[in-house]
């Protein structure tokens, strides 16, 4: 691996070869970028419970803060996405002219910010309490499962997604969509990680597929199911509970109300020269 600078901000690491910076994100000042970032709220056609508009502000000190709050009585955080999945606008009703025939599928928006091939790199300081919420670092296709072949339609790539303490687990790739094509390949995960400390994730995504890095260390290699597609990023934190049959926050998330927080301090894109 080797270093990348960026004047008064903490160093990438690379994989060996020529790199162009392409697209980043430092968090400086105090104002969320909204050209860089919107809010994702809702999933597949529903709006989610989970999340909020309100989790994330900027310290002043080149890192975006994702906590948990409450809103209505519900313990909620925020994803930031630069692009979005045609699946997930809820479907509103239209008329065609005197017809009432329509997609399902809702509105559509145009993207942020959509790549392919390159290096994408995040340094973050992992949440505290993992037994309240979850965090990740991923990317996405838009019209991931709009048809069986990645390599047309995209997969998920995720990169790092932290669900226990000072643990990684497996990076994945997923295609197919999330319904009964659905098929999934993964490799590495790392436990240990010191959750007080700031680590980088990164992914090198080519045409050989899918190489996963842990602060400058390759932790698996997936050759399947390779996308090339431009996708976008996510960062998203959730917390625990409203994916289970019950659809309720877990108790702990209550508790860890404004006490807790996920501290990303960039995210970067490089292309290779």
């Amino acid at each position: 691996m080797q270093s990348f600078s960026l004047a008064n901000h903490e160093d990438s690491l690379l994989p060996d070869g020529n790199w162009k910076l392409v697209w980043n994100d430092e968090f400086d000042g105090t104002e969320l970028d909204r050209s860089k970032w919107d809010y994702r709220l809702t999933m597949m056609g529903k709006r989610h419970p989970a999340w909020t508009e309100k989790g994330v502000y900027l310290d002043g000190h080149s890192n975006a803060v994702f906590t948990i709050l409450e809103e209505d009585g519900r313990p909620v955080s925020s994803q930031l996405q630069t692009g979005y999945n045609f699946m997930d606008e809820p479907v509103v009703p239209t008329k065609n002219g005197k017809e009432y025939l329509q997609w399902t599928v809702g509105k559509l928006h145009r993207n942020l910010f959509t790549h392919t091939y390159g290096y994408y790199e995040c340094r973050c300081r992992l949440q505290q309490r993992t037994d309240a919420w979850w965090s990740a670092f991923w990317i996405q296709s838009p019209v991931i499962g709009a048809s069986l072949d990645p390599a047309d339609t995209g997969t998920e790539i995720d990169i790092m997604e932290c669900f226990h303490s000072g643990g990684i687990v497996p990076h994945n790739a997923f295609t197919g969509g999330y319904g009964l094509d659905c098929k999934r390949a993964f490799v590495g995960g790392r436990d240990g990680l010191d959750q007080k400390a700031f680590h980088r994730f990164g992914l090198l995504w080519d045409e050989n597929g899918y190489t996963f890095y842990i602060d400058g260390v390759e932790d698996g290699h997936i050759s399947e199911y390779v996308s090339k597609r431009p996708e976008f990023i996510l960062i998203s934190t959730e917390v625990k509970g409203y994916r289970l049959e019950c659809h309720q926050a877990l108790p702990p998330a209550f508790d860890a109300v404004g006490q807790d927080d996920f501290l990303v301090d960039y995210v970067r894109v490089f292309d290779r020269v």
